[in-house]
């Protein structure tokens, strides 16, 4: 099964950094200002010599979260792939989701819970009513998640 690294997310970005330049209607100059690196370094990534890092590759998702050309490169917005790859297991207070009808598949449902698959990443969710309750990679991790919740609802 693919699993989605940070060295694979990284290669992405950097594969797709001269798109979302050129998307976002900026020079190299005002790119490499804009993102903290040498217009020297920012070619070196958009001619595939280079890399962003981990940093660098975060730091672009930020600023550009609502390019269309990250969008379609991740299956919608980078943030839950970012904060799946910096912890084991994230949980946060998400904002509502859109139920995930063009990037996420259902793969389970127990209770009032759904646990998706993205189909672009392959990383995980859980949703209770149209609100993400967390995030992962690890499968064995999201569905240990799932039974604790299914258990701390009292079996609804």
């Amino acid at each position: 099964m693919f699993y989605m690294t940070r060295d694979d997310f990284i290669k992405k970005v950097d594969e797709k950094l001269k798109l979302i330049r050129i998307e976002s209607d900026y020079t190299q100059d005002k790119m490499a200002e804009i993102l903290g690196i040498s217009k020297k370094t920012l070619i070196q990534i958009e001619k595939g010599r280079s890399t962003l890092g981990w940093a660098g590759a975060v730091t672009l998702c930020t600023i550009f979260r609502n390019s269309e050309v990250l969008e379609m490169t991740f299956g919608g917005h980078p943030q839950d792939i970012i904060l799946s790859l910096a912890f084991t297991g994230y949980e946060s207070n998400y904002d509502k989701t859109m139920g995930g009808k063009v990037w996420w598949v259902n793969t389970e449902s127990k209770e009032e819970f759904i646990l998706q698959q993205n189909i672009v990443s392959r990383h995980y969710r859980i949703l209770g009513g149209q609100n993400r309750i967390c995030s992962s990679f690890d499968y064995e991790y999201i569905k240990k998640r799932l039974q604790e919740l299914c258990s701390d609802s009292g079996g609804k």
